[in-house]
């Protein structure tokens, strides 16, 4: 450690010259790095990774900077060159060829050869003397080689001693073969190596891209008397899997708790015919590793996750840590909850909402080692069971440094494992959230409801650093949702913000029987709240004369079909002089598929106005294009600049979804 007045106590590494009075080269800026590196950045399997960073050096030396990169399996690094960007901003490229975490870090150093040669090259064309700058280049090629030959250099030096043509030097010096010997064979001087080893987490596909459609077991029943099963859950998952669903989350289906069970309505008293909420989790029958007798055996879940994969579709589980006053850890592991000084236990609360049927977990139990390891237990047993996909219950009231831990851990064993983050908070905790490791978020767009506050809201998800860690998931309304919009708006609203979410965010969910019938009854004035919710109830759902089933059929369809809709990033939106009409375009990564969508807000009126397209950056200029309406098979030619459009809800005209097309 060598101490300087700069009251910091400084780790300089000493490699070849790197001692502090000699070091030259500077490194900073580097992207992607969350949180100065304490967390990964977040890419998906066969992405090319792009790392950027400021690399400089003083002088007018050239410099040399290399990636250097490895997959958490493996144990030598691999390198590649950075390429300069502009104004000292370097770039290198790598593929996300596996599953799970790269380490990566950044190496730079003076170029002597490069130097020189761009010295030398000016001076020959100056046709100033160049005897003595022969000689230093032969020198640095003979160092090249350590005592040994090398027929490249050999070759070099001859024709170096002779040549003196610029022309013939240039292509002389610029020998492909002549740069990666000297690349890998000229020992590099005032090498700097950033201090961090910075990480990425890879995740599959499912990632970035997922069309949730959430459901009660219960209540999938052609009986209205009898109690869903699993089996009838294996009959209707082709009638999701049609609408264009590929994911099925089922909140809990564990055994409820007798104790406290809710009945109608969130009631504190049940009757012998209220089956309780299914967030009530555990009874003498068993808990978070148990299935619910009603809805089947352990075997039937297991057919519908087989079921489900033959369909393309997946299963995701509610991963909910906490516990009816039934369940067994209240008997077994009683020191995992806590004890109010009367000695009864304190149930759950958010305040104004209660929650006398479940008892939240004491993370700061003295038992908290064998606390976590049970816990990871549950995850362990469903994914043996086929589920790779879990939706977290309010993460954000367990420890973050819990959920680092689990998800590591589960990722180290199964790295195809995603989590989805449940958590409707403060902004800066759902954003810690998705450090520690969830794969995807809950958002606030159910209540981002004007142009401006979309558009804002959207900017900040797509902008670094947020980008890197945080894949948002959209969903217009959960079993606890139920905006003021959609209370209002009706079907039309139903369809505005079905459209939205769908389009503007790779991933989606709706509370799926619900949202299809345009189920819009709150429990009252003000609440957010379903009234009769199923949380506390069993339907027997129909389909209603609202029902837009069809129309999220064709929307799905279209998310499938286009590349440009399974990102979220690449969105751009576009200037336009009504604030009830959004327009944004969206792009696959070559820019083959281009999506432009337009949306009126209005649940009510006809909107009309112009947007202003720009799609220079496709490389489309002053000639037209065709935009092909993929909603009603509709083609226009367009220019960039000013265009003119309008939609009717009335009509049932509430979005143009339209492919870009080069004539």
């Amino acid at each position: 450690m060598l101490k300087i007045k700069t009251n910091q106590t400084i780790d300089i590494k000493q490699n070849n010259l790197d001692v502090l009075g000699l070091k030259r080269i500077w490194i900073s800026h580097v992207y992607p790095e969350i949180d100065g590196g304490q967390f990964p950045a977040k890419r998906i399997i066969k992405d090319t990774v792009i790392i950027e960073a400021d690399i400089f050096c003083d002088g007018i030396d050239e410099i040399n900077a290399v990636l250097l990169y490895k997959h958490e399996a493996d144990n030598d690094w691999q390198q590649t060159y950075f390429s300069p960007a502009n104004n000292d901003r370097m770039q290198a490229i790598f593929k996300a060829a596996k599953l799970g975490y790269y380490t990566y870090t950044i190496k730079a150093w003076v170029d002597e050869f490069g130097t020189w040669k761009k010295r030398f090259l000016k001076k020959v064309k100056l046709k100033d003397d160049i005897k003595v700058e022969k000689l230093i280049g032969a020198e640095l090629l003979k160092r090249s080689c350590h005592e040994n030959t090398s027929p490249i250099v050999d070759l070099t030096l001859e024709k170096l001693a002779t040549l003196n043509q610029p022309a013939q030097l240039e292509k002389l010096l610029n020998n492909k073969k002549l740069i990666s010997w000297i690349q890998s064979q000229l020992k590099p001087t005032f090498v700097t190596v950033y201090p961090k080893e910075l990480t990425i987490i890879v995740e599959r596909e499912k990632a970035r891209f997922s069309t949730w459609y959430e459901l009660f077991p219960r209540s999938v029943t052609t009986d209205p008397t009898k109690h869903g099963t699993f089996k009838n859950v294996i009959n209707h998952l082709p009638i999701v899997k049609k609408m264009g669903f590929d994911v099925i989350y089922m909140p809990p289906i564990h055994p409820i708790g007798e104790t406290n069970r809710k009945g109608k309505n969130n009631s504190l008293v049940a009757t012998e015919n209220d089956p309780g909420s299914p967030w009530g989790i555990g009874s003498s029958k068993g808990g978070h590793k148990s299935v619910h007798p009603e809805l089947g055996t352990l075997e039937d879940f297991r057919q519908v996750v087989k079921k489900a994969k033959e369909l393309d579709m997946e299963i995701a589980l509610d991963f909910a840590l906490q516990c009816s006053p039934d369940h067994p850890y209240l008997k077994k592991n009683s020191n995992w909850f806590k004890h109010r000084p009367d000695g009864t236990l304190q149930y759950a609360e958010n305040p104004p909402k209660k929650y006398q049927d479940i008892y939240p977990i004491d993370f700061a139990s003295s038992d908290w080692p064998a606390m976590w390891d049970e816990f990871k237990s549950i995850i362990l047993f469903w994914i043996k069971q086929g589920v790779k996909i879990f939706r977290v219950d309010n993460p954000h009231t367990k420890p973050f440094i819990f959920w680092q831990w689990l998800i590591k851990e589960v990722k180290a064993l199964h790295p195809d494992v995603l989590m989805l983050s449940e958590a409707f908070t403060r902004p800066k905790i759902m954003y810690h959230l998705a450090k520690c490791g969830f794969s995807q978020s809950y958002t606030y767009f159910a209540w981002r409801n004007t142009k401006e506050e979309l558009t804002q809201y959207l900017n900040e998800l797509n902008s670094p650093p947020v980008v890197d860690f945080f894949r948002p998931h959209f969903w217009p309304n959960t079993p606890d949702i139920l905006t003021e919009l959609l209370q209002k708006g009706g079907r039309p609203a139903f369809i505005i913000r079905f459209m939205l979410a769908a389009t503007l965010s790779s991933n989606y969910g709706i509370y799926g029987p619900a949202y299809e019938n345009c189920i819009n009854e709150p429990l009252h004035k003000g609440s957010e709240e379903y009234a009769n919710s199923e949380k506390y109830a069993i339907y027997h759902w129909q389909k209603t004369k609202d029902n837009i089933s069809d129309i999220i059929t064709q929307v799905n369809a279209i998310r499938h079909q286009h590349e440009a809709l399974q990102n979220t990033d690449s969105l751009q939106f576009y200037w336009t002089d009504n604030p009830q009409l959004i327009c944004f375009s969206k792009h696959n990564a070559s820019q083959s598929n281009i999506i432009l969508v337009i949306v009126n807000l209005d649940y009510q009126y006809k909107q009309s106005g112009f947007i202003d397209i720009k799609f220079e950056k496709f490389r489309i200029e002053h000639e037209p294009f065709e935009i092909h309406d993929l909603l009603t098979d509709d083609v226009y030619t367009w220019r960039n600049g000013r265009c003119y459009v309008e939609l009717n809800p009335t009509k049932d005209q509430y979005a143009h979804i339209f492919q870009v097309r080069m004539q």
